[in-house]
């Protein structure tokens, strides 16, 4: 009988071990339904040398306006006048600018302007106002787009890759839900976020199981450019070595549980 009993200890003991959940993949643990966090005033994007904007100036003399807009020509380079013969107006679309590494744009009729670090709606109002004074234009509308606001997401998730930021105030689950979220063996307590700040690539570490951490973090908020990368716990990166089935895998567990099991059935049957 205690043999008995001893078996189904080990047995009930390895089906919880391998059963258990640890507590490092759940996010924002203690966030409970009807609490609230305080979390860092929202950054919205900013202007950043190299970036790509659209520009688009309209109004209610659309003639007028088009002047503010800078058209792609129709003619295409390594392309023959020939080929270029079947572009009409109607295929003219507003160029991308692109920011200069001093911060500057050359805009129509208007010149050098320094936009670097104001945000879309501060871009779209100094041009705007910069119109109104020209005294070309009265009732301008200026709409601003970044055309190349990306975020790469790297590591332990499923579908690494580079992203498209589609909104001013997009968080870090936000960018990791585009890649599909963190894979089970994701360490949620150590994300890296590699950001470039006054010319320098400068590192940040979060944990996403703490919502203070997480809330209080300056990348709670992601940028344009901004790398995530989420590493491979312990497990993982001994099972990808090719001689990685050591007493820390669970590879090797599962194999001593099922010769634990073979041995019991033999010696208690």
């Amino acid at each position: 009988m205690m043999k008995r009993r001893l078996l189904y200890s080990v047995l009930l003991g390895a089906a919880l071990w391998s059963c258990s959940t640890p507590k490092d993949i759940t996010y924002l643990q203690g966030f409970d339904n009807g609490m609230s966090q305080q979390v860092q005033v929202p950054v919205r994007l900013t202007v950043q040398p190299d970036d790509k904007l659209s520009i688009v100036v309209t109004s209610r003399d659309p003639e007028l306006a088009e002047i503010f807009n800078l058209p792609i020509s129709n003619y295409r380079i390594g392309m023959s006048a020939a080929n270029t013969a079947g572009y009409t107006s109607n295929d003219s679309r507003t160029a991308t600018f692109t920011v200069d590494p001093d911060g500057n744009i050359d805009y129509p009729v208007l010149g050098k302007m320094q936009i670097s670090g104001l945000s879309r709606a501060q871009v779209a109002e100094k041009i705007k106002q910069a119109i109104i004074s020209s005294g070309l234009l009265k009732d301008p509308v200026v709409i601003v787009d970044f055309m190349n606001a990306t975020v790469a997401v790297l590591g332990d998730v499923a579908h690494p890759g580079q992203y498209p930021i589609d909104r001013d105030e997009m968080t870090i689950f936000q960018a990791l839900g585009k890649a599909g979220d963190l894979n089970i063996t994701g360490m949620r307590e150590n994300v890296l976020v590699v950001r470039r700040e006054n010319g320098q690539e400068v590192a940040h570490r979060i944990n996403l199981t703490d919502v203070a951490d997480v809330m209080n973090s300056p990348v709670f908020y992601i940028r344009q450019n901004d790398v995530i990368y989420v590493e491979p716990n312990t497990t993982m990166k001994r099972e990808a070595n090719a001689n990685g089935n050591t007493a820390l895998t669970s590879s090797f567990w599962i194999s001593v549980a099922s010769v634990m099991t073979a041995i019991a059935v033999l010696v208690f049957k």
